[in-house]
């Protein structure tokens, strides 16, 4: 893909991400402050971004609200300099916007190709040079520091090249940090990336260019990727790649192809890319797709029997992309193509073990409810081995009884009764619901049988299609048991829904009874 020139081998590629700026074009999507702040403070404390790109000036009173709680924290922080803020070719308004609200960093806005000078801002290439210099001037007199967007300069480069030429000459001789260039509609392909970006490079070897990729073919990480390798010093990314229609470059996806196929390094914690990505999805409303690379729930579960085999013999279907670099770990999935190394690997990790026979027997049974498109997980494996082995005492905790009862004039009721070590609590509550009732009952049973509770993270239904009352319902519940620990998952089927709680829960209790730091 291209040379990588001397002169930026020996440096550390700098990522700026734009979540909160470029990503926030994502449609139906908008940050209040204050998840701005918390993204902004994660971002560069703990995921070590090197910059931030926290708003356009002037749009709004949020933004501007959220530009100030960032820049005094950052101040505070010695971390101005990272803020970032995009502005405008517009007299005095965005550089005073900025400054008037802390910032020191302006990301200017400029047209990169002569369409686009021309045919939206109406006005000749000189002019519009003549307005980036004042601009420019403005900014440094009041101190800010300028890198300067050249929009649309993946067609400019193409299309116009004499329009760019004198458009970065005249930056040039401005002196201005950083030229940003953008693959605005995401037309590029990694040989394309290296040829403009190298291009960019021969021609002004001095300046720090970055790459600002867009995701419509799906390219963005190849060309950030191409254009690091070309010369560029800093790519810039979003969280889970969010932005306006495909998105932006992906923050892991990047980072991960950087450090393992560009011999370059960034300062990214690759341990907190899981964090950042399940926080930003859960402030955008934007769910993160099972198969995304490095953050998608699935990406390190193996299905297949071969492949579980395969690392039980010596790793054989690991890559660079081993889950512990990334704060996860490895899972194999148990269903209709699991073979006897999937049983043994979630054994093992549940700490149990079984003679062959007994592995063979409940091998078949996780086949046989994978054929039925029934999911089955590792938190399932200790109730499937009591039901297939026919061993009561497998299962050391069990819900004896309960009964709930909701009215329009009362709160909600439940009462349950919970055998376990040979002891049988019963205990009554009220709550929101019928279920909230019956896990406040629970609770107090579990503290008189010495239990703690793990917290209940997602309560998820699904009833199949085809409108009968009296179809199965499968109740999925997401459970940690501390801030740090992994999430799992329990599962419960039966035609009553709050049945379909109740087996889900007591599969819960089951496993933590099986886990001495879930005892109290």
């Amino acid at each position: 893909m291209g040379e990588t020139h001397g002169a930026v081998a020996s440096k550390q590629i700098e990522i700026m991400d734009t979540t909160l700026r470029d990503g926030e074009q994502t449609p139906e999507l908008a940050y209040v402050p204050s998840e701005k702040f918390q993204i902004a403070q994660l971002l560069l404390r703990k995921v070590k971004v090197d910059r931030v790109e926290v708003a356009s000036a002037g749009a709004s009173a949020g933004e501007e609200a959220a530009v100030r709680r960032i820049t005094r924290w950052a101040k505070r922080s010695g971390l101005l300099e990272r803020i970032e803020v995009l502005g405008f070719v517009d007299g005095k308004r965005s550089v005073d916007w900025i400054a008037r609200n802390g910032g020191c960093v302006i990301n200017l806005l400029t047209k990169g190709s002569r369409r686009h000078c021309e045919g939206q801002l109406g006005i000749t290439p000189e002019r519009h040079f003549k307005a980036i210099a004042e601009s420019v001037r403005y900014a440094r007199r009041m101190r800010l520091t300028v890198n300067v967007y050249l929009e649309d300069w993946s067609n400019g480069v193409q299309q116009s090249f004499e329009y760019v030429f004198g458009h970065v000459e005249n930056l040039s001789a401005l002196g201005v940090r950083r030229v940003l260039l953008p693959d605005t509609l995401g037309i590029l392909s990694p040989s394309d990336v290296t040829d403009f970006v190298g291009l960019m490079v021969r021609t002004w070897p001095d300046l720090h260019f970055d790459f600002h990729g867009q995701n419509d073919y799906g390219l963005a990480t190849a060309n950030s990727l191409a254009a690091v390798r070309a010369g560029a010093r800093g790519v810039h990314t979003s969280v889970n790649g969010l932005g306006e229609r495909a998105g932006n470059t992906h923050l892991a996806e990047a980072v991960a192809a950087l450090r393992d196929m560009s011999g370059m390094k960034t300062g990214i914690d690759e341990t907190k890319l899981g964090a950042i990505s399940d926080m930003v999805a859960a402030f955008a409303g934007k769910t993160i797709a099972g198969n995304s690379p490095i953050v998608g729930r699935d990406v390190f579960t193996h299905t297949s029997g071969v492949h579980a085999d395969g690392d039980a013999k010596g790793q054989l279907y690991q890559s660079l992309l081993v889950p512990k670099r990334f704060g996860r770990r490895q899972r194999y999935a148990l269903g209709k193509l699991s073979g006897k190394a999937s049983v043994d690997q979630n054994l093992r990790s549940l700490g149990m073990s079984l003679t062959p026979e007994n592995r063979d027997l409940v091998l078949r049974r996780v086949v046989e409810l994978g054929d039925k498109k029934h999911t089955v997980t590792a938190a399932d494996l200790p109730l499937i081995v009591a039901d297939v082995l026919k061993t009561p005492e497998e299962q050391l905790v069990r819900i004896e009884s309960y009964e709930t009862h909701s009215s329009s004039d009362s709160l909600p009721s439940a009462t349950v009764r919970v055998g376990f070590g040979g002891k049988t609590v019963e205990a009554s509550a009220t709550g929101d619901g019928g279920y909230d009732a019956f896990m406040k009952s629970l609770s107090k049973v579990a503290r008189k049988l010495n239990l703690k509770l793990p917290t209940l993270v997602d309560y998820r239904v699904r009833i199949p299609p085809g409108g009968r009352t009296g179809a199965l319902v499968e109740t999925v519940i997401t459970w940690r048991t501390g801030p740090r620990a992994e999430a799992f998952s329990t599962l419960g089927v039966d035609s009553d829904q709050v049945q379909a709680a109740v087996i889900a829960t007591e599969k819960m209790l089951n496993l933590i009874a099986r886990r001495p730091s879930a005892r109290k």
